[in-house]
């Protein structure tokens, strides 16, 4: 056992029985199954002397280096100004220290390569989710006790991280340590994070049901996880996303601005929202990355960020362009720091409205002297679409209809997938006309390679084929188009495409090895050649495995009966020294 006994031990259900296949591996050793979810859990205080400080890490053997923990203790609070009375739940993101080696990654890599692009995790950052406490206390020197509960983990699954808290961070504060302990083990009790299956997490005596999306669903479709009745005497909890923010709630406070916050992600523009408080930054920022789903936000970005931060100078000096990152903030002193940005989210409380939200005016950078000024985007940038009138009264009559915030999100949520698609439909058929016809894939040369991106025959084909195809919205979208070309969103999708086409072609290659006659082949020529053969095709299969090209395994099966055959034609001392070459 890995953990304290009776921790889980409800939670031994059939959902958890031992994994066969691929998930095999899970099972070998303690702490495994954790790790496939969090990297740690930290307990966060304060202290009179020290200040913040990292009271508790679990499990103890846990990494974390000196500068990654005082990024935590900084990130784990609330600025003192946001006056954050009572529970507070937040999230933050922070560059790992580099140079650590990952162990135990084989597997959720395999995981990885089945997730949506916007879900894929990034080993060079850590999400930090926080359950904040701080009430009234007479008996401690301060008159409040402040503590944070904190889960950091490389998955930025919010949702499920948010409910989890939520369920366990109340009842440490009553319990402490021992509590922790048993919240540790049942998550070491986790199926691994398989995507499109329905998984069953059991924590303290609940069970949560969810299903992570697969890069095979259909962008804007949420297979419904069923809150089946338990048998047992187990709660189970149906979670209806493992990472969605609630996006009306996020975007009320800039209503009317929808469209051109949407340029700007997509341009991968430096953004700042200033908040009052760490859960209005982190959720905003968080609605902000989403919004161009299912393209992958490929810059920096960070929804609750401090003066403390290691990348605070970085990303705050005036001596060059401001950086394409989004910041979540909420001290004053960023008004001033950051006044010559060019794109700043300034929002009060987040309220949902109970009357029609008030036009609100893109307000001119040179207005935004402090904290106090009023809610509203401060830019001089002019959106290059037309504005989309039908979405706003369409929102706003959900608002005179009381309609649950749940559905605003999802017409929200379908508005911004049609907009995201209409604009990446032209430039995915462009780029699939780059591919080598399979007539151009002959088995005796290197595969082809792909044809080069050329930014003029792209925009030539925008007159037949562009975006009015789907979308009725006027504008200027070459004009779009090019900027978008030059920022690091298209980089980041553009090398995605690149590398999948490749592996298609590479994949393309080896089955045309594979319909070939290769032992016949190998009879009409010398046997240095036919050695030379059997080398390239076996590095073939090393790197279809290597690097998971998409072929069928029936394939590949055949290919190593090719090389089997082969290699048995030829004389004995060869077929020592060639069955056991490039096998390891």
């Amino acid at each position: 056992d890995t953990g304290p006994g009776g921790a889980g031990a409800a939670a031994e259900n059939a959902a958890l029985a031992e994994p066969e296949g691929p998930d095999k591996c899970l099972s070998l050793l303690p702490w495994d199954r954790f790790s496939a979810w969090l990297h740690c859990v930290c307990v966060v205080g304060f202290d009179l002397e020290l200040g913040q400080a990292v009271e508790v890490i679990y499990p103890p053997h846990s990494k974390l280096t000196d500068k990654e923990k005082t990024n935590i203790c900084y990130l784990s609070f609330p600025d003192s100004n946001s006056g954050c009375i009572g529970d507070t739940q937040f999230c933050f993101r922070f560059r790992r220290s580099p140079g650590r080696k990952v162990s135990f990654c084989c597997f959720l890599d395999q995981l990885d390569r089945d997730l949506p692009v916007y879900l894929k995790k990034d080993s060079a950052y850590y999400y930090g989710y926080v359950y904040f406490r701080q009430v009234r206390d007479k008996s401690l020197k301060r008159g409040y006790f402040q503590k944070s509960l904190v889960l950091i983990s490389k998955l930025p699954y919010v949702h499920l991280f948010r409910t989890m808290l939520k369920q366990i961070a109340p009842e440490y504060f009553e319990k402490s340590e021992a509590f922790l302990e048993a919240v540790c083990s049942d998550v070491d009790r986790w199926p691994p994070p398989v995507p499109g299956k329905v998984l069953q997490l059991p924590i303290m005596g609940v069970i949560m049901k969810l299903r992570i999306p697969t890069y095979r669903d259909k962008p804007g479709t949420t297979p419904i996880v069923q809150n089946m009745h338990q048998a047992d005497a187990q709660i189970s909890m149906a979670l209806p996303t493992v990472h969605e923010v609630d996006l009306f709630r996020c975007f009320c406070p800039v209503f009317f601005h929808i469209q051109m916050l949407w340029e700007l992600v997509l341009l991968g523009e430096p953004l700042v929202v200033m908040a009052p408080s760490p859960s209005e930054s982190s959720e905003t920022v968080l609605a902000l990355v989403s919004c161009i789903s299912p393209l992958k936000y490929c810059s920096d970005f960070r929804p609750y960020f401090t003066i403390h931060d290691s990348e605070f100078k970085e990303y705050t000096t005036r001596t060059q362009a401001p950086p394409s990152v989004i910041l979540g903030v909420t001290n004053p002193f960023f008004a001033k720091t950051l006044q010559h940005w060019p794109h700043i989210i300034r929002i009060g409380d987040i309220k949902l409205p109970g009357e029609v939200p008030k036009q609100v005016k893109v307000k001119k950078l040179k207005n935004l002297k402090t904290l106090d000024s009023k809610p509203g985007v401060y830019t001089s940038y002019k959106p290059y679409l037309n504005k989309d009138e039908e979405i706003v009264k369409q929102l706003q009559k959900g608002v005179q209809q009381k309609r649950p915030t749940e559905a605003q999100s999802v017409i929200l949520r379908r508005y911004f997938l049609e907009l995201t698609e209409s604009f990446i439909i032209p430039l995915e058929r462009y780029v699939a006309s780059l591919m080598p016809l399979q007539k151009c894939i002959s088995p005796w040369k290197s595969p082809p390679q792909l044809r080069h991106f050329s930014q003029d025959d792209f925009m030539k084909t925008l007159e037949k084929a562009g975006p009015q195809l789907t979308s009725g919205l006027k504008g200027d979208w070459i004009g779009l188009y090019r900027h978008f070309l030059k920022s690091p969103n298209f980089d980041g999708w553009f090398r995605s495409r690149q590398k999948e086409m490749t592996q298609k072609l590479e994949a393309l290659h080896l089955e045309a090895l594979c319909n070939e006659n290769l032992v016949f082949w190998s009879q009409k020529h010398s046997e240095v050649e036919t050695v030379d053969l059997v080398l390239k095709l076996k590095n073939k299969l090393l790197q279809a495995d290597r690097e998971h090209l998409p072929v069928k395994s029936e394939t590949l099966k055949k290919l190593q009966t090719h090389i089997n055959d082969i290699i048995l034609a030829l004389p004995d001392d060869l077929q020592d020294i060639l069955l056991k070459t490039g096998t390891t």
